[in-house]
């Protein structure tokens, strides 16, 4: 034997667990079994290096399929596709494979072959994974050589059940790995092969299980189509609903036919009786209606072929004209009185097997290579195999149709009453009144069945529904598996049972048994009824006197009661009124069915709105930390510019206006002095003659008083700049304290005066205020001073903005707009409040960007003029900071208003 070059053992541990997670990443992502098996084959191939790796599945029948394979250049011939009889792995392989699991390496050039248990059989113990060779049948020998193999390795593939864990697995397949060389396997790679064959394992399970799904709610929807056709008032549409049925079972026709009226539905192909047969219709034939009398109630009959029925040998004639091949029969009984049939047809179709050989008897004894000439099998007459959810759906649609044949049955007994017999006119009117009203019940029991799968609320409605309809003092539901109450609907003054669970003694195993055969249980008078003291005792202990009880049931399982409890005193049930309360059990079950599969399906499609909402949440705490962040900082690093500036200017600022008080003096004594020499010395010198006329004395002498009181003027206006400034830095002031926001508002328009007045480009910017007379308001004044300043700028770009529009488009239209900024101020009328109303005339803006202003890192300004920060913040600041509200009102080409409202007290602690 060749062996091959051994990686280092880190490499080897990382193929095995890159393979693994392949494998296992695929199961997750897909529930395509047939997917997931095909990329399972290529990277087992590429992982062992083999030159053909395949599934091969097992039939009911021992035969088997190859399903998926990979072949490496096509090394080995293909396979894909072919069938191998059942006695090409005997039966005592297969339970080897099965019960042990078994895995076989077979060393065609030394003739021998490789077992390795997983457990002891005599321990039960799992074993390490050791290999025991022995010699090999000359047989399996030859077999592999005929397809070209010189080694080959086995791994059994199980199907286990997840919802059964106590029930044992069955051999679904073999993972099989062939050679076209002699080669050695390994121990790793044994162990490997087993790992994803259990990963296979596990993906098998997935698809059976979305299968089952997916027939289940596929036959509540037909039974949903079907009930609403069934109960469709005034007139029950029985064809339709034959047609429905048809149709969800994939039949070529079929046929209703109740025995009370004769009455025939028919749809599609159907058989028709010769004339040696006594009747036309086949449903009247006694061979039929004998063999109808044979069937228990609520049995069902489906046979893939007809004509290999013996009871249906003669009337099988009937059906040679036509393709019809495969048929269900579900005979319909109302309180085991048989009421008609129901009939469905499948047509035959043709078939091909592709099998690997030509199956003749003692193939073991021929040259083995003949088993891999491709022999076509073709099977004509061959009609699809009723499967057990085709059953199920028949048992459900059986109740159906018996209730609601039953019920025309009893519509027209009513209106022959009443054509005949006109005494009992009124009579009968109620009785027809009332079954309309317990099939309203029904129809808002079914609607709301289909409105909601929340499955409390749906119980909690039918009892809520069914208690005024049989007038009842109580009428609730017993949930078996829990042996209480869950739902309860109450008339008078009656003790809630709600929770209540009766004493084991008195509700035997025999009853769950009875229940769940059907069992309605009348008592009309409880006193009178014989029953055991225990529960006679307990019943009296509700205050009952009479009850009725009707079984919910699961298909074959009891899953609790419907009660209706009768305290005033006692009373004899009606057979409407028994009919009635079967029919809302059936709708009960019918809704836990629903809620079941509802809740099987949303866990995935929770647990993925769990993530998205947990990072979403995540999200937006990032973005509000790294708002906070920035606004921190760049609050901080204004407020120190400020202040620096503000110091900065604020030490000469005051020297020169402390000093210009004094230089005026100075020059105003200077000046009288100058007018003491002309008064007194009216001829000066020529010399100082022509120095007066030079400088322009006289209006130096008027000018120079002037230029001092402007100079005043001037470093009062810097100090009031620079006094501004502090106020808008309010560094001193961390805490919340009560200031006037007018001076906030005022300090900020100072500060950008320079925006306001215009230049040569741009007009003045008019301010309108309307300040009303408001109170101290406790907040943070520079975070306050911080939001005027975000509106004023915003509100200057926009108008810059509009002014740059006007420039370019229509002079005309906008020549007599000024831009300008308003200010409002008041108090609400409840004094608790402060109103600020900050508007502007310039262009708008759209809703969707109206919807976003807030938003951090949101701005609609070149890249480098804003940060998308500014309103952000100053949302964050008024609502969170201050606990009050910011809007803003905008349209396209009608301006922007914001809305700003702060509590003036606030009503506790303002949190940083």
């Amino acid at each position: 034997m060749t062996r091959r070059d051994q990686p280092n053992e880190l490499q080897q541990t990382f193929d095995q667990e890159s393979l693994l997670h392949r494998m296992t990443k695929q199961i997750r992502r897909s529930l395509d079994l047939q997917e997931i098996l095909t990329t399972t084959v290529s990277e087992v191939r590429l992982f062992l290096g083999a030159d053909r790796v395949k599934v091969y599945r097992f039939d009911a029948d021992g035969s088997g399929e190859v399903i998926t394979e990979s072949i490496h250049e096509q090394r080995l011939p293909c396979l894909l596709g072919q069938r191998f009889p059942a006695d090409d792995i005997p039966e005592a392989a297969r339970e080897m494979f099965l019960l042990a699991g078994q895995r076989s390496i077979v060393d065609v050039a030394n003739e021998k072959i490789g077992l390795s248990p997983l457990q002891s059989k005599e321990t039960g113990k799992r074993l390490e994974t050791n290999i025991y060779y022995r010699q090999a049948d000359q047989c399996h020998i030859q077999y592999l050589k005929a397809m070209g193999v010189q080694s080959s390795l086995v791994v059994p593939i199980l199907d286990c059940d997840p919802q059964e864990p106590s029930a044992k697995p069955k051999l679904w397949g073999l993972l099989v790995v062939h050679h076209s060389e002699p080669q050695k396997i390994l121990k790793r790679e044994l162990k490997v092969l087993q790992q994803v064959a259990d990963q296979v394992a596990i993906a098998i399970a997935q698809s059976n299980l979305l299968t089952e799904a997916q027939a289940k709610q596929k036959r509540e929807a037909t039974i949903n189509r079907v009930t609403t056709l069934l109960h469709k008032l005034p007139t029950i549409q029985l064809q339709g609903a034959l047609e429905e049925v048809i149709t969800a079972f994939c039949g070529v026709g079929g046929r209703l036919y109740i025995a009370e009226s004769q009455e025939l539905y028919t749809w599609g192909d159907q058989p028709t009786l010769s004339y040696e047969l006594d009747n036309s219709i086949i449903e009247q034939h006694s061979i039929w209606q004998n063999w109808m009398a044979e069937f228990q109630q609520g049995n069902i009959w489906a046979t893939t072929d007809l004509y290999k029925e013996p009871r249906l040998r003669i009337l099988a004639l009937a059906f040679r004209s036509t393709q019809i091949r495969g048929l269900m029969v579900i005979p319909l009984h109302y309180r085991e009185k048989f009421i008609g049939v129901l009939s469905i047809f499948r047509s035959e179709f043709e078939t091909e097997i592709l099998w690997a050989g030509r199956c003749e008897q003692n193939r073991r004894q021929r040259l083995p290579q003949l088993s891999f000439e491709v022999w076509r099998e073709r099977k004509k007459g061959q009609a699809p195999e009723w499967k057990l959810e085709d059953i199920l759906l028949g048992q459900a649609l059986y109740d159906h149709f018996s209730m609601a044949i039953q019920q025309q049955q009893m519509y027209k007994q009513v209106q022959s009453l009443n054509t005949n017999l006109e005494l009992r006119v009124q009579e009968q009117t109620a009785e027809l009144e009332k079954s309309l009203m317990f099939t309203k019940v029904i129809k808002q029991v079914t609607e709301h069945i289909r409105r909601t799968l929340d499955l409390q609320a749906t119980l909690q409605s039918i009892v809520r529904e069914v208690r005024p309809l049989l007038n009842s003092d109580r009428v609730l539901i017993f949930y078996l598996k829990t042996k209480s109450v869950i739902v309860e609907e109450i008339n008078g003054n009656w003790q809630s049972v709600l929770g209540v669970n009766p004493p084991p003694e008195c509700f035997p195993d025999e009853y769950t048994h009875l229940y769940c055969q059907g069992r309605v249980l009348a008592i009309n008078n409880l006193s009178t009824t014989s029953l055991s003291d225990c529960h006679r005792e307990f019943l009296q202990s509700l205050q009952v006197q009479a009850n009725l009880i009707v079984p919910i049931n699961m298909g074959m399982e009891l899953w609790g009661l419907l009660i209706a409890h009768e305290c005033k005193a006692p009373r004899n049930w009606q057979d409407t009124e028994i009919d009635l309360l079967q029919q809302v059990a059936d709708q009960a079950a019918i809704a836990i069915q629903q809620a079941q599969l509802y809740e099987q399906t949303s866990e995935a499609e929770t647990e993925a709105r769990n993530q998205a909402a947990q990072l979403e949440h995540t999200l937006h705490k990032l973005q509000e930390t790294q708002t906070r962040l920035i606004q921190t900082e760049k609050m901080s690093g204004l407020g120190q510019l400020v202040a620096g500036v503000a110091h900065e200017i604020n030490n000469p600022v005051n020297f020169i206006y402390g000093n210009l008080c004094h230089a005026s003096d100075y020059t105003e004594q200077l000046l009288e002095i100058l007018r003491l020499y002309q008064l007194h010395y009216p001829h000066p010198d020529s010399e100082i003659k022509a120095a007066i006329k030079a400088i322009d004395f006289e209006f130096l002498v008027e000018d120079l008083p002037k230029i001092m009181t402007s100079m005043q003027v001037g470093t009062e206006r810097i100090r009031s700049i620079v006094l501004s400034l502090r106020n808008f830095s309010r560094l001193d002031e961390a805490e919340n304290k009560r200031v006037d926001l007018h001076e906030g508002i005022d300090n900020t328009l100072l500060i950008l005066q320079h925006r306001l007045k215009g230049n040569a480009e741009l007009p003045r910017i008019e301010i309108i205020k309307d300040y009303g007379n408001i109170p101290l308001v406790e907040c943070y004044a520079g975070q306050m001073n911080q939001v005027f300043m975000n509106i004023f700028s915003n509100a200057i770009d926009a108008l810059e903005v509009g002014i740059r529009e006007w420039h370019q488009g229509d002079k005309e239209k906008n020549s007599c707009q000024i831009p300008t900024i308003e200010i409002s101020t008041k108090v609400s009328t409840d004094n608790s409040r402060l109103l600020i109303r900050i508007t502007d005339n310039g262009p708008g803006m759209n809703e969707d960007v109206k919807k976003r202003i807030f938003d951090p890192f949101y701005t609609t300004k070149p890249v480098g003029k804003g940060t998308g920060l500014g309103l952000a913040i100053s949302y964050q600041i008024i609502v969170e900071k201050h606990g009050g509200m910011m809007e803003c009102i905008s349209e396209s080409g009608k301006g922007t208003e914001f809305w700003i409202e702060i509590p003036i007290k606030p009503p506790a602690k303002i949190v940083n």
